[in-house]
């Protein structure tokens, strides 16, 4: 009779994944990949380093402690996703909230789904899972539309294709990079809006910027009339209604558009008297001035 020949098993064990010599699976065709690309293991912690890709750089603390005592009572629900990129060694490509929660929840391994990844595609996997997530700030998603466009080379055409946004998204966005790095971190720590920012970033001068941001702050404006001030600030040349108006007048105007929030003009003679003109688009928005009046708002 002839002796059984078992035939070999796919795949290795965990062992000997850690411990192969050879530093990186650069194919499905490498042998080494049978039975690991596509594979959930569990994965030693310390055998998983960040990724050197990854744009976010401001985790909420408290929401990760939240979810490390989920992870404490249920577990990992959804594998992170690395690749070997060295002997004895992976590379998050996504799930870096979850790797970081679970080390916070004393786990020592976690489920990981092995992939291929060069450079670039982590890279692009990394960037474009940040821009997904809801919790993003918006200088971190305008940080990453910025890295896929320049190191993966992408048009913002491209990127808008790749990412389901509109170019004009996309371009608002980038264009908060322009702004003072105290503007952008106090749009990140929520002081400001990205409304805000989107007007803060019509003015040229950093110092004017910087000035406006300090008022906004301080008097808790809201985005429209953080507009009409940015607006106010420009050249009184570019503005429309550019004939003199005394420095009274002209202050006038300003506060009070500032208070309603929409277009005011005043004009007055040298005497002093005038004519008050409050611009309102909707019955909402006239309700809205004749509360401020009564100062019920």
């Amino acid at each position: 009779m002839a002796k059984y020949k078992r035939k070999p098993a796919l795949g290795r064990g965990l062992s000997a994944l850690l411990n192969d010599s050879k530093k990186t699976i650069d194919s499905e065709n490498d042998i080494n990949s049978v039975g690991i690309i596509g594979s959930i293991i569990d994965l030693p912690l310390d055998k998983i380093s960040a990724n050197p890709f990854q744009s976010r750089t401001h985790f909420n603390d408290e929401a990760l402690k939240e979810l490390s005592t989920s992870i404490k009572e249920l577990g990992i629900i959804q594998p992170v996703t690395v690749r070997k990129v060295e002997e004895n060694l992976f590379e998050l490509v996504s799930g870096e909230r979850r790797f970081k929660a679970s080390k916070i929840a004393g786990l020592k391994s976690i489920p990981a789904y092995i992939r291929l990844a060069n450079d670039q595609e982590s890279l692009e996997m990394a960037l474009v899972e940040n821009i997904q997530r809801q919790d993003l700030d918006p200088i971190e998603i305008g940080l990453s539309y910025q890295r896929l466009i320049e190191e993966i080379d992408l048009t913002q055409d491209q990127l808008s294709e790749r990412v389901g946004k509109k170019r004009s998204t996309i371009t608002n966005y980038i264009r908060l990079l322009k702004l003072d790095p105290i503007i952008q971190t106090g749009i990140r720590d929520g002081f400001v809006s990205m409304g805000h920012g989107r007007a803060l970033v019509n003015v040229d001068n950093i110092q004017t910027q910087l000035d406006l941001y300090k008022l906004i702050v301080k008097k808790g404006l809201s985005v429209r009339a953080t507009e009409i001030l940015v607006r106010n600030t420009k050249d009184p040349k570019t503005y429309k209604g550019t004939s003199y108006k005394p420095p009274f007048i002209k202050q006038a105007a300003h506060d009070l558009e500032i208070l309603f929030e929409t277009p005011v003009s005043v004009s007055a003679n040298s005497e002093g008297k005038g004519v008050l003109k409050i611009s309102f688009d909707s019955q909402k928005k006239l309700q809205h001035i004749l509360n401020k009046v009564k100062g019920e708002i």
